[in-house]
């Protein structure tokens, strides 16, 4: 990744960040502790005039690479 693209990633991230704070202490605190495998991790998605959609996964150890490779990027 080059440096242009890091600095708006982390523009990007800067705005998320201001944009909904509540939901960066969420993962902050989440991610305060190792994730483990056989973690069940649950999202919601619920839009204007429909009905909630809701899927969850169970982490397995590539999943755990990944979150690791993602987490360095926001530090």
């Amino acid at each position: 990744m080059n440096a242009a693209s890091i600095m708006k990633l982390m523009s990007a991230k800067s705005q998320f960040s201001r944009n909904h704070p509540k939901f960066e202490a969420f993962l902050k605190n989440v991610f305060s502790r190792k994730i483990e495998e056989d973690t069940v991790i649950e999202i919601t998605v619920t839009r204007p005039g429909e009905a909630p959609v809701t899927a969850n996964l169970k982490v397995m150890q590539s999943d755990l690479e990944l979150l690791e490779e993602l987490k360095g990027l926001t530090q």
